[in-house]
Order: C-alpha cells, then structure tokens, then sequence
C-alpha cells in the first residue's frame, strides 16, 4: 500500500517536472509569416 502511495507521486513528480520544463523551455519556434485575417465574400451582416 505504502509502494503504492509512494509511485503514484513519484510518477506525479515526474509529470509536474516534465510539464514544467516544457513549459519554461517554450515553444522556441518562429511564429507564421504569412497567414492572419482574410476578407470573406458574403452578405454583410448588418
């Protein structure tokens, strides 16, 4: 029982450590540079 206890926060140590290291370490890639709003054909909705 006490095994048992102590795995599962071992395991979610483990998760909250990898979470927050992803986290900290972003996303590190360049945002789009193309993209964004576009006009679109329609009735206007006055």
């Amino acid at each position: 029982m006490i095994q048992a206890i102590r795995r599962a926060a071992l395991a979610l140590g483990a998760g909250a450590a990898i979470a927050a290291f992803l986290r900290l370490r972003g996303s590190g890639g360049i945002p789009p540079q193309s993209g964004g709003w576009r006009e679109l054909s329609g009735p206007d909705m006055d």
